[in-house]
């Protein structure tokens, strides 16, 4: 018997969709690190870099492709809409 779990970041239970989401795991990994929360400047991005091998502005990048995705809503949306209002904040304040 093979386990065929995914485990790390990305395996944190957030949405009953788990891999059958679509996402893939660097996509669950992202929304998994916005979940957490962070205890000062740069922690955020050093995990980014450590844990993803992304810089920080790619990581934004798939983060904000990721907020327009309906599998990233259907995996944790909670963590999505969150972070849609977020974006549209800063939007109106431009």
């Amino acid at each position: 018997m093979t386990d065929t779990s995914v485990s790390g970041p990305s395996d944190d239970g957030a949405g009953d969709a788990g891999q059958d989401s679509g996402l893939g795991a660097r996509e669950r990994a992202v929304l998994a690190l916005e979940r957490r929360s962070w205890p000062g400047p740069g922690a955020k991005e050093r995990a980014v870099r450590e844990q993803l091998g992304l810089s920080a502005t790619r990581y934004y990048q798939l983060l904000n492709a990721l907020l327009d995705d309906p599998r990233a809503l259907r995996h944790d949306p909670v963590t999505v809409n969150r972070l849609r209002r977020v974006r549209v904040e800063k939007e109106q304040r431009r």
